[in-house]
């Protein structure tokens, strides 16, 4: 199923509406900036669906009969997301979360038609999609004779995951010059034991209403800089303006990326082949020699790290020896563990690793020439590590110098002949100028 919020908009009066509790909850993460000035209790009041329709906050046909246009309770009250068995449940729970997926042609898709909103907490996973609800309702039932002004909305996404409570609290914010209320908010609770951040995914944002919104209209990126207000939203145009009742009511979504934040290095060393050197992160080598590369990879934080990956991406020049990579590790620390040849093609898995552990990686190339050029060739090699949808890399190098053709193909024996030509005719040279000084 197409991941797409049309689906959830009702279209007729509030008095027809039949209130589907989609996601029960006990407790409600909301908030507003309204005050009652008789008891000084802080939090807009709840009303339900029959309450709004006898009146509560403006005159229906219901509360005050045909004339009810006429009464001194119309048009009534702007108030938004306040009622307590709407469409979506409570309305003051309006931020909510769940999980999709984009796929191949860069569309999106849900999960089952079945799958209903987490409006309080959800478990994310490393790498997968999540589009993130806003649901905007001016709840006065009297149409556009109600209508809210200047109605912005806007996300807040957290940089930083909160340690302490192992999450990261996306707020969801509603703002209006002429309701009252003038300013909502509610959050949803991203939730892992494995620090990760949230990803916005650009030009994400939508709006899905009956009016211009029908199908769905991109919202500027704007909607995550809360700070600046976020965007303006509307029914006719994206000019602030918001009729109240059920056919008005208006859903703003985003998506964002799970991505953890795996704690650990890696590092690349070379040598050559038979040395007792140590290892280095640059080597000097000639064509034909052999040389051994060693990749460290170690988990820096205080959980097991699953199923973690290692790939080498050789360079030009650098040919694999097959059959010589190798694995030591707390399983393997006196025999070293073959591993099958692939680390240079689809990379390897190298098992699972608690806090503190390390693994080494070892394999031999052969220096040989495909294509190096005359002069100095710097062959560089990249190690990456990967862990869940995280990877890093490190690399080594290796030096050799390439004589010209025609050089390369003298003796050692014709190569000091020439060099001691040289320096006969150059000594020569600087004798004959000499003499011409030393006569004039």
């Amino acid at each position: 199923m197409k991941v797409s919020i049309t689906s959830f908009i009702k279209v007729g009066a509030i008095a027809s509406v039949v209130a589907v509790l989609l996601n029960p909850v006990t407790a409600f993460a909301w908030g507003d900036n309204y005050t009652d000035p008789e008891t000084g209790e802080k939090g807009r009041p709840s009303y339900t669906i029959e309450e709004i329709n006898n009146g509560a906050i403006g005159a229906t046909s219901v509360s005050d009969g045909e004339d009810y246009k006429n009464s001194d309770n119309y048009p009534g009250q702007i108030i938004f997301n306040t009622i307590s068995d709407s469409t979506i449940g409570s309305e003051k729970n309006y931020v909510a979360a769940r999980e999709c997926v984009l796929l191949e042609d860069g569309s999106w898709e849900g999960a089952t038609k079945d799958t209903i909103w987490s409006g309080n907490d959800i478990t994310v996973e490393d790498g997968k999609y999540y589009i993130i609800r806003l649901y905007v309702h001016n709840n006065n039932p009297n149409g556009w004779d109600a209508v809210a002004e200047d109605v912005h909305v806007s996300f807040s996404i957290p940089n930083e995951y909160d340690k302490e409570n192992k999450r990261i609290q996306v707020n969801g914010f509603i703002d209006s010059s002429n309701a009252t209320p003038s300013e909502y908010w509610d959050y949803v609770n991203f939730n892992s034991e494995v620090p990760f951040h949230l990803d916005f995914v650009n030009n994400s944002g939508l709006l899905e209403n009956n009016g211009i919104g029908l199908g769905g209209l991109i919202l500027s990126d704007d909607i995550v800089k809360a700070k600046s207000g976020g965007v303006l939203i509307g029914y006719d145009a994206l000019d602030g303006r918001i009729p109240g009742c059920y056919q008005y009511d208006n859903y703003v979504t985003i998506k964002v990326r799970a991505m953890f934040d795996y704690e650990y290095t890696v590092e690349q060393k070379v040598r050559l082949v038979g040395s007792n050197d140590d290892w280095g992160d640059v080597i000097e080598a000639e064509v034909g020699d052999k040389v051994d590369f060693r990749i460290e990879y170690k988990n820096t934080s205080d959980t097991s790290q699953i199923g973690v990956a290692i790939k080498d991406i050789l360079p030009a020049n650098l040919k694999y020896v097959a059959g010589s990579t190798i694995l030591k590790n707390a399983n393997h620390s006196d025999d070293a563990k073959v591993i099958r040849d692939s680390l240079v093609e689809n990379g390897i898995r190298i098992g699972d690793y608690g806090k503190d552990a390390n693994a080494l990686v070892y394999f031999t190339a052969e220096v040989v020439d495909e294509n190096l050029e005359v002069g100095v060739n710097t062959l560089t090699n990249w190690s990456q590590a990967g862990v869940g949808q995280k990877t890093i890399q490190d690399y080594a190098s290796v030096i050799l110098y390439k004589n010209p053709s025609w050089f390369s193909g003298v003796t050692l024996t014709l190569r000091v002949l020439i060099a001691i030509c040289i320096v006969i005719i150059v000594t020569l040279l600087l004798y004959k100028r000499h003499i011409k000084r030393h006569h004039k």
